[in-house]
């Protein structure tokens, strides 16, 4: 086995940890309202969301082509596996270090902003439009369309069932929050599973093993689509417990404003622009919208204030952390 093929299948492998780490630490993302709401039991909530990012990882080919060719630019060979290689790793330590808090952080952003550390402690090249065109103006826009698209879409829903009897409108809302969340689970599948088929490709690029930087094997598909979907079965319970309950008292009809909200987001980023937004931040908006219709003091905002941030943290704190890894791994690509 040649080294290259060896350094590959390590930055491969660890893109897959990734995997495995959003999935348990963004399960939240589609679930948690549901969970919180009881329009579903957790395990069932589980198993329909790894379903879920299951098929939505085959819908998600412009978000992948954007991580894997659009962010950094690296030439080919060992060295440049070991930046993405670093990259990797930090946006997992980041992970990690929230989950344990129990902060609802962006994986994406972790993983954008271990690869952009990475590089330029090795004076790669960082494509900073496309950074700001693909990550800094989503980022920014995604919690403030999520949050006034809540606000009004359950101003809508309030509205429209205004004379219905509570009871009635709770079973009811309970069942169609089943459809609110297999939704948002696919749109996870788009966004988060597509970012790890990106790294698989930019180190089968960087690494030789392809001439096109864009092209995806099917078989990068289906591995982190699985790899994503297990994850996200194994379940984030400090970050659920964060979004389900530590925000606003979701009730059913909430749950499904904001999970509708949060999905179509997704869908129109992944699907239209091949942007790699944040599912975190955007549900979490979203929520903080649904909240915002009862009264302002409905919405916890001191905890609203600490994911927030977590989310400004992110990107400097997993570059930081992926600057410090290549310096640690570069004797082992060299």
């Amino acid at each position: 086995m040649s080294p290259e093929l060896i350094a590959v299948l390590a930055v491969i492998g660890v893109a897959l940890v990734f995997d495995y780490t959003n999935g348990f630490h963004d399960a939240a993302n589609a679930i948690a309202t549901s969970i919180s709401t009881r329009a579903l039991t957790p395990r069932v909530a589980l198993a329909m969301a790894a379903v879920g990012n299951f098929i939505g990882a085959h819908f998600g080919a412009e978000v992948a082509k954007t991580v894997g060719s659009g962010l950094v630019k690296l030439p080919t060979g060992q060295a440049s596996l070991g930046i993405v290689f670093a990259g990797v790793i930090g946006a997992i330590v980041w992970n990690l270090i929230t989950w344990y808090f129990g902060l609802p952080s962006s994986s994406s952003h972790a993983l954008i902003g271990g690869l952009v550390g990475s590089t330029i402690a090795a004076s790669g090249t960082v494509l900073w439009t496309g950074i700001g065109e693909s990550v800094i103006i989503p980022m920014v826009l995604s919690p403030m369309v999520g949050f006034l698209l809540g606000y009004v879409v359950m101003i809508a829903v309030q509205w429209i069932f205004r004379k219905g009897h509570p009871g009635k409108l709770n079973r009811g809302f309970r069942w169609a929050q089943t459809a609110s969340a297999a939704a948002m689970s696919v749109g996870h599948g788009m966004q988060d599973a597509a970012k790890t088929i990106g790294i698989v490709v930019l180190a089968l690029y960087v690494g030789g093993f392809q001439n096109d930087p864009e092209f995806i094997p099917e078989w990068a598909f289906w591995t982190s689509a699985a790899v994503l979907a297990a994850g996200t079965y194994a379940g984030g319970w400090r970050i659920i417990r964060t979004l389900g309950r530590k925000i606003i008292d979701l009730r059913p009809p909430e749950g499904f404003a904001a999970e509708t909200v949060a999905s179509s987001v997704l869908y129109f980023n992944a699907l239209v622009l091949g942007a790699p937004i944040s599912t975190t931040h955007t549900i979490t908006s979203a929520i903080m919208g649904v909240g915002a219709t009862k009264r302002l003091s409905a919405v916890r905002w001191g905890v609203a204030g600490n994911i927030v941030g977590a989310w400004i943290l992110t990107f400097p704190a997993a570059g930081s952390i992926g600057a410090l890894m290549y310096f640690l791994a570069r004797p082992l690509f060299s």
